[in-house]
């Protein structure tokens, strides 16, 4: 069988739910038994967006092989439960740089380089390079058909159409029906321009997709197939689900994978949505609540946590309960409020982060955890400021802190790695990707995980300072995750507390719906049992 390629394109707004569209197919094609894997182009300048700003950009989410990707592959891979690479994730800066030192390097022989052909053929190598690895690639174009700065992918995924077989190119063009109140009407036009624009470049949609927050009367998607020359039964509306996860299963009541399958001659198989199906009808029959108090720094957007959100909810689930999230500037945190602001909360969540804003409030919410019995779960550098609050507060270093925000502390219970020291570009540097961890075998990480011998993905230049180990451990907080030849402490959980657990690694990028990560599993176990559900 010869590889698949659907492309999704976005009109009329951005934020329309291309990346969603993109996983929900995934899955719906997956469950047919077809091998796809996601990929996602971006138009920005940026090689990656592992130097963006989480306040402009929203999360950074790492794949196992180390790529700082865009926030859709979380979502791609939480749909389809995939493990994703550095060649899913593609963005501008990526294919200029790698133009750029081929040309250094006289690989164009003396040619002029060009946006087209150069540009656009390293944007084609970047797609082809699936061959023979999936039956169908999903490759979603960031922004919105016109950008300027993607046109050049707009071109080469034309290109891809004229290169391949009719029918083993698919376009999908995700577009928005806008609702205008006061005359209770659908629009249609926004989206008869949006594809008008799309041909001007060369595409022809096959297949539209249409947010909406009403239903779409017949009328409406006859005029829209009309005027925007796709069929029928090829425009397949998109409404608002009651939960993300839903959203699979209302595309394939509307006949998108349906629609697909046949524009690509490929079988349509009897989808096994059994699985899925089973874990909606678990969502909707959610009962009980735990309040969830997440204290980070980047709360002017929640897209910054997005992994660690879902992850919670994904621990929900598994314990049958709704999870409720605070979100909670740690810069307003201080040792008067504490009290008042986190009373009420089940459980706390200190996720990562960089530089010293907000670092007080953070420790002062640790040791709140600590000394309450508060069901308590440290990420990355959440992991590191419980260190750090545990030397101040129980083995009365005062001045104990991380390299990273002090160069004159005494007490460096956190330093950088040796190998981070001669580095001095900040993209794509630090320890990245996944790392094995051998767990002990008595510890609250042990019964957590339930095996000695795990994986998980990092993301950090700073590690725990193994000369505090001793005089740590001794005082309580045990080290019950390292690396396989025990240098790098990986867990740490405070052995007096009935939970409280923190690890150097970001488990949110291996959290999937029907396969919650065990941390956050245990976490809101401990926060319904803080609760007596």
């Amino acid at each position: 069988m010869n590889t698949k390629y659907i492309f999704i394109t976005g009109g009329v707004v951005s934020g329309l739910g291309k990346g969603i569209t993109a996983s929900a197919l995934g899955r719906l094609l997956k469950n047919r038994g077809y091998k796809v894997i996601n990929q996602k182009f971006d138009p920005y300048i940026n090689v990656d967006p592992g130097t963006m700003n989480p306040k402009e950009h929203g999360e950074v989410f790492v794949t196992d092989d180390g790529a700082e990707t865009d926030l859709d592959l979380g979502h791609y891979e939480r749909f389809t439960d995939v493990n994703l690479t550095t060649s899913c994730s593609v963005s501008s800066g990526k294919i200029y740089q790698s133009v750029i030192n081929k040309e250094r390097k006289g690989d164009y022989l003396g040619k002029t380089v060009q946006v087209i052909p150069h540009v656009t053929n390293e944007i084609k190598e970047n797609i082809y390079s699936f061959e023979g690895q999936a039956d169908i690639v999903i490759t979603e174009l960031g922004g919105t058909i016109g950008d300027i700065e993607g046109l050049a992918f707009v071109e080469a995924i034309r290109q891809v159409g004229l290169e391949k077989k009719p029918e083993d190119v698919l376009y999908i063009h995700v577009t928005l029906l806008p609702y205008i109140s006061g005359s209770c009407e659908l629009k249609s036009k926004p989206t008869q321009h949006s594809v008008k624009e799309l041909q001007s470049f060369g595409i022809k949609p096959d297949i539209l997709v249409c947010r909406s927050e009403i239903d779409i009367p017949v009328e409406i998607r006859e005029k829209l197939a009309l005027f925007c020359n796709v069929r029928p039964e090829n425009v397949i509306p998109n409404l608002t689900a009651e939960n993300l996860y839903a959203v699979p299963l209302m595309l394939e009541k509307q006949g998108l994978a349906k629609a697909v399958c046949k524009q690509l001659h490929l079988e349509n198989k009897e989808p096994q949505n059994e699985e899925w199906e089973k874990m909606i009808q678990n969502i909707r029959n959610l009962r009980g609540e735990v309040s969830i108090a997440l204290v980070g720094k980047y709360m002017q957007l929640q897209d910054a946590y997005l992994s660690v959100v879902e992850s919670l909810r994904h621990g929900g689930f598994a314990n049958g309960v709704k999870v409720n999230i605070g979100f909670i500037n740690s810069e307003k945190i201080n040792e008067e409020n504490v009290k008042e602001t986190l009373k009420g909360y089940d459980g706390i969540l200190v996720p990562g982060g960089f530089g010293n804003r907000g670092i007080d409030g953070k420790i002062t919410t640790i040791k709140y955890a600590r000394e309450n019995n508060i069901p308590f779960l440290g990420i990355c550098l959440g992991m590191q400021m419980a260190v750090v609050e545990f030397a101040r507060n129980v083995l009365g270093l005062k001045d104990a802190s991380s390299a990273e925000f002090s160069s004159t502390t005494k007490n460096p219970v956190i330093h950088i790695m040796e190998t981070q020291k001669s580095v001095t570009e900040k993209g794509g540097t630090m320890r990245l990707g996944a790392y094995p961890c051998i767990i002990k075998k008595e510890t609250l990480a042990y019964k957590i995980y339930g095996e000695e011998n795990i994986s998980e993905r990092h993301r950090h230049r700073f590690e725990y300072n193994n000369e505090y180990r001793e005089r740590l451990e001794k005082a309580g907080l045990i080290c019950s995750g390292t690396s396989p030849d025990g240098t790098l402490v990986e867990i740490v959980e405070n052995e007096k507390h009935p939970f409280f657990i923190a690890g150097q690694f970001h488990p949110e990028f291996k959290s999937r719906p029907n396969k919650p990560h065990p941390l956050f599993v245990g976490l809101i176990k401990a926060a319904k049992t803080n609760k007596n559900i």
